[in-house]
């Protein structure tokens, strides 16, 4: 019995010692297999991570691609606007007015102009004061100045709207601001009271002295253009008003007379911003100012300067 134990125990003991063998023999090879399955499964993970990656540069490609497309159709639609722009543009000029097509660069547009008048003046009714004829003091020459005469001036011409605020088109409207001088005759014989040298009134003999007879105006006027865009612009002044300064002044020593002025005339344009002209004008007067009627009128040319 103990034999049988004694080799049943060896028997055991052996079989320990090669599962001992066998376990210490194979350990390796187990620890490299997870070594390597270890290894598999962080390759598997960076192939994900890179395949999520390229997915998502993908989508941004395709964002970009759309975001392309849709500026090229914003700017096909805009060059299409430009284009119907440009057509209707070129319809408008079409329809441009032949005679302002002719003129092209020959006119030059302005709408302020500076002009310098000049001609023949005409008063209404004969002047007297206090050095020339007088019913106050009839005493020596009781002399008259002429009617006729002759004015120079100027003035300048301010555009306000050139459609007349929409009531009529290539009609423009002007602010016009003039100052005219006139003379009437400068040997005109001055009275025995104040025009003689020395005065009658103190004994001196008859000896006239020579008396200029004038007049100062200044005037604001509306004016009215025609034809804007041609060489030839008739005008108008359908009523503006002025101020007469007179010399010599009235018997009772007024010299300022208020009245209304009208006219009418024509522009045309010769070179560049330069241009000549011809107008008319009558001045009003409300009647006799102590014993003066200033009313009258002028024709004249002038030249003007646009700019």
């Amino acid at each position: 019995m103990k034999y049988f134990l004694q080799k049943e125990k060896l028997t055991v003991n052996f079989i320990a010692g090669s599962l001992l063998t066998a376990f210490t023999l194979t350990a390796p090879q187990t620890m490299a297999a997870d070594a390597a399955a270890e290894r598999i499964r962080l390759l598997e993970q960076r192939l994900q991570a890179i395949q999520s990656e390229l997915e998502k540069v993908k989508s941004e490609s395709s964002q970009a691609v759309q975001k392309v497309n849709t500026i090229e159709q914003t700017t096909n639609q805009t060059v299409q606007k430009v284009n119907s722009l440009e057509e209707r543009k070129a319809a408008l000029l079409e329809r441009v007015d032949p005679l302002t097509q002719r003129i092209g660069s020959d006119i030059t547009e302005k709408t302020r102009m500076l002009f310098f008048r000049g001609g023949f003046a005409h008063m209404m009714n004969h002047r007297n004061g206090v050095t020339i004829q007088s019913e106050v003091l009839p005493i020596g020459a009781q002399d008259q100045a002429d009617k006729q005469g002759w004015y120079a001036g100027a003035g300048i011409d301010w555009g306000l709207t050139r459609d007349m605020w929409g009531l009529l088109p290539k009609t423009t409207v002007f602010a016009e601001l003039m100052f005219e001088y006139k003379q009437f005759g400068s040997h005109v014989l001055g009275n025995g009271a104040v025009g003689n040298s020395p005065s009658m009134l103190a004994g001196g003999a008859l000896n006239p002295i020579n008396v200029t007879v004038s007049q100062f105006t200044v005037s604001a006027s509306p004016k009215i253009k025609f034809f804007e865009g041609s060489k030839l612009r008739p005008w108008i002044i359908p009523a503006g008003f002025a101020v007469h300064v007179m010399s010599p002044p009235s018997e009772s020593i007024t010299y300022i007379v208020p009245g209304v002025q009208f006219g009418a005339g024509v522009d045309y344009n010769i070179w560049k911003d330069f241009f000549i002209g011809v107008d008319g004008r009558y001045h009003l007067t409300a009647g006799k100012s102590d014993g003066v009627n200033l009313s009258g009128m002028t024709a004249g040319g002038y030249v003007g300067i646009g700019f």
